[in-house]
């Protein structure tokens, strides 16, 4: 499931960066094909479950992929699949598909230490 190895890999950077500190937020660009933000927000729950990131807000920005039809001049985000090879509109597939793939931890918020917290 590409959803899990993805959630895992977010949380392990954002511990990473947390340098022990709770994580209180995360905002996170995901670019490329589709994919569900739901799950995606669903598996960072469960895969912080137990680490300093546990309970922290998910911010989930995120950026499809956009294919342009050479044959009937379609163009529009990837909304799935099969449109990153044939147009949905004629089924064409002399098409460009542009954009970034990349999965960017953006930002980790922690929780600030009140001077004087033991």
């Amino acid at each position: 499931m590409h959803e899990t190895g993805l959630s895992e890999a977010i949380v392990a950077a954002a511990v990473r960066r947390a340098a022990g500190r709770r994580v209180t937020g995360l905002r996170v660009r995901i670019g490329g094909h589709p994919v569900n933000p739901d799950v995606v927000t669903q598996g960072i729950q469960v895969a912080a479950a137990g680490t300093v990131a546990a309970d922290a807000a998910v911010d989930l920005v995120l950026e499809p992929m956009t294919v342009r039809c050479h044959d009937c001049g379609r163009s529009g985000p990837i909304t799935d699949h099969l449109t990153m090879v044939a147009c949905p509109q004629c089924g064409g597939v002399d098409i460009d598909v542009t954009g970034s793939d990349d999965v960017v931890l953006e930002s980790v918020t922690v929780a600030s230490v009140e001077l004087g917290a033991v």
